[in-house]
């Protein structure tokens, strides 16, 4: 079987981290003596992942000169620049689709870290994609999804708490976190016109829109799964995050 590709959401202009990043992409930020998305590029290529598509647009220039082609991991690496104006995350996805081939892929924010081993995530969705769900963060306390005990992830709403086992009681009746880490059918962006709508930016060409009407599309079409990570997660949105992990991982 061919191995799956990956994309490595790397656009982001970083205005959270400044200055940190006024001369440094924030994927490129050091945690723990490598970049942030060296870990990213490491666990991929442990799985058995080939080719990883990293996006760019602010500070573009940086990424080659430090990662090279991919070789020192056994990868092949795809830089797509967007231009200036960074594409979010639907737009950088579907502006890369053409390298990601015909078959699932896996979709990763570069500004995370995470314990989570790679190989806990299905090859192939249920549905239209599957999503890592964590614990929400202090600065994200609503939450983006509930999960069911079927898997299934719903907007937010809490489930039937007398059905579920003891483990999936732990975790039903409060909404989780999406940690930017996920598998895609390429079919999840088929009709991705229809669930953004008139949102800025997306009669651009290339169009630039965010991925989460999409995810709310596919949730109303049940076709939306997910699982939670309990172990170690951060976003790294802030300065003072970034010296925490930094920190813990050394």
């Amino acid at each position: 079987m061919a191995s799956m590709r990956a994309i490595v959401f790397a656009a982001g202009k970083g205005e959270r981290m400044r200055p940190l990043t006024e001369h440094t992409p924030k994927p490129l930020l050091m945690a723990g003596g490598k970049s942030l998305i060296a870990w990213h590029l490491e666990k991929l290529a442990a799985l058995g992942v080939r080719d990883v598509v990293i996006n760019t647009s602010w500070l573009a220039d940086r990424f080659a000169p430090t990662l090279g082609d991919g070789g020192h991991w056994g990868l092949r690496l795809h830089y797509v620049f967007e231009g200036n104006e960074p594409l979010e995350t639907g737009g950088g996805m579907l502006n890369a689709l053409p390298l990601l081939g015909d078959a699932p892929f896996f979709a990763i924010a570069g500004d995370v870290w995470t314990d989570l081993d790679f190989a806990s995530l299905p090859r192939e969705p249920q549905g239209l994609a599957h999503l890592v769900m964590v614990e929400n963060p202090a600065h994200h306390g609503g939450g983006d999804f509930s999960l069911g005990q079927d898997g299934s992830l719903r907007r937010q709403s809490a489930p039937d708490r007398s059905v579920l086992s003891a483990s999936e009681t732990h975790a039903a009746g409060r909404t989780l976190t999406f940690s930017g880490i996920g598998v895609y059918r390429p079919e999840f962006l088929a009709h991705w016109p229809n669930a953004v709508g008139h949102a800025p930016g997306a009669d651009e060409t290339p169009p630039r829109f965010k991925l989460r009407p999409l995810f709310e599309a596919a949730i109303d079409k049940d076709a939306l799964t997910g699982q939670i990570h309990e172990g170690r997660w951060t976003d790294v949105g802030t300065p003072e995050r970034l010296l925490a992990l930094d920190r813990a991982l050394r």
